[in-house]
């Protein structure tokens, strides 16, 4: 009695303990939150996720989207930014605006196309990384002659150019393959270089116009391929997520029928076996037909409870039990069966499990396809050569099966249950009709 009176307060103490009152206690704290009256109510997260939508590779292509429109954004501004610093009058400043919000347009308009078509879907933007480029070359141009003209100072250039070529490096690199876009982009920078220096900068500021772009091509082009191999990557992830997840419900599904074959196989055998004899006793008149369609009860509502068990997911199979049971199956069904232990009794759970399942799948196999069979032989022994071993070995192989037994499935699955503790299974017809089924599992496993 002192068990009981040990177990009940460990029972109620989880029950009666706060785990409700500490969920409870948690929950105060949000309720006592201010209500979500306004936006400046709202968390940080809350709003990621209604700009952002659901978690997942959409939201960080969404965002990397966002991303390329703020470029251009920036672009603009830094553009508005230089026409005020500048003295390019009004006629200058017009025109940089004008061929500036073109580029600006034009770079956004191929970043988000050279996206999609890195990410395989959409067509190369051949047209729009051609307007890009003419963009590019026109407002080059345009600071050039601003500066031949003595509309802007050296500064103004140096500047100009580099705010220039940065934005334009990334664009071409996403859109186009590796080779022709390197080409591009350092084609480009190059031509307005030299346009600079014949247009009169020359000395320091043309050496650190050669500098800044230097360094801002190479970083925001190579920045802008990692974006898109960024995104690809995370897309690419998460596709093999989906994908895993669903291997891992086919492997469950093949589980649970292999376990459900395995259960009910040799159990609806013996019922069909039991039955077929008890109609025929029944119709000798004999009181044995009721005896044996009280073992086929027993068996259908075993059947039951190995059902619940392989749904719960925790049905094993014990060797002993099994070859106890397989003994007293084959018997009822005339087959006289001998049985060696061995070292049985001393191998681990997981050892005695696999084992076990073959022992149950070769007896369904002799009901179900020995029609014939007048013996059959089990023995579980150590070999020299460092396995545990099981055989089971049978007559009547040659005869036809049962009518409607199949082909069935069973051996497959008993190699993949002998595989997970590094076993094997091998089948032999020897002559006479003699069917061997071995199984072995290292010995070093088994221990």
């Amino acid at each position: 009695m002192a068990v009981p009176e040990v177990a009940e307060p460990e029972v109620a103490e989880p029950e009666v303990a706060e785990p409700v009152m500490t969920g409870s206690e948690v929950a105060e704290p949000e309720v006592s939150r201010p209500a979500v009256t306004g936006p400046g109510s709202l968390s940080v997260e809350t709003w990621v996720e209604r700009l952002g939508g659901p978690d997942g590779p959409e939201r960080y292509r969404r965002y990397t989207l966002g991303t390329l429109a703020a470029f251009a954004a920036a672009e603009v501004a830094l553009w508005a930014f230089w026409i005020k610093t500048s003295d390019a009058g009004t006629l200058g400043s017009a025109l940089v605006a004008a061929v500036g919000a073109a580029h600006a347009g034009a770079h956004l308009l191929l970043s988000r196309a050279a996206l999609r078509r890195y990410l395989g879907a959409g067509p190369r933007p051949a047209g729009l990384v051609a307007l890009y480029v003419v963009a590019t070359v026109a407002m080059a141009a345009v600071g050039c002659a601003l500066l031949a003209a003595g509309r802007i100072g050296d500064r103004d250039l140096v500047t100009y150019l580099v705010w220039l070529m940065m934005f334009y490096a990334g664009p071409p690199m996403l859109a186009l393959p590796t080779r022709t876009g390197v080409v591009l982009v350092g084609a480009v920078p190059a031509a307005a270089l030299g346009a600079a220096a014949a247009s009169g900068l020359s000395g320091e500021l043309l050496a650190l116009a050669v500098g800044g772009i230097l360094f801002m091509v190479p970083f925001m082009a190579t920045g802008m391929r990692v974006t898109g191999w960024s995104v690809r990557l995370i897309e690419e992830l998460a596709r093999a997520r989906a994908t895993q997840a669903r291997l891992a419900v086919a492997e469950e599904r093949l589980r649970f029928g292999r376990d459900l074959h395995d259960v009910l196989g040799r159990n609806l055998a013996v019922v069909a076996l039991k039955s077929e004899l008890a109609v025929r006793l029944a119709r000798r008149g004999r009181e044995e037909a009721v005896a044996q369609m009280e073992e086929v009860q027993h068996i259908a509502q075993e059947s039951q409870r190995e059902i619940r068990a392989v749904v719960r997911g925790y049905r094993t199979a014990d060797l002993l039990t099994e070859l106890a049971g397989a003994r007293s199956v084959l018997e009822a069904a005339g087959i006289d069966c001998r049985i060696e232990n061995g070292p049985a009794a001393r191998l681990p759970a997981h050892t005695q499990a696999a084992l076990g399942w073959v022992v149950r799948e070769g007896t369904t196999n002799i009901l179900r396809h020995a029609q014939g069979a007048s013996r059959c032989e089990v023995s579980a022994r150590a070999t020299v050569s460092g396995w545990v071993a099981l055989v089971m070995e049978n007559d009547g192989a040659g005869t036809a099966p049962r009518p409607g037994t199949g082909s069935g499935s069973g051996l497959p699955g008993l190699r993949e249950r002998l595989a997970e503790v590094d076993g094997t299974l091998t089948t032999e017809l020897r002559p006479g009709g003699i069917f061997r089924l071995t199984a072995r599992i290292p010995w070093e496993t088994a221990e």
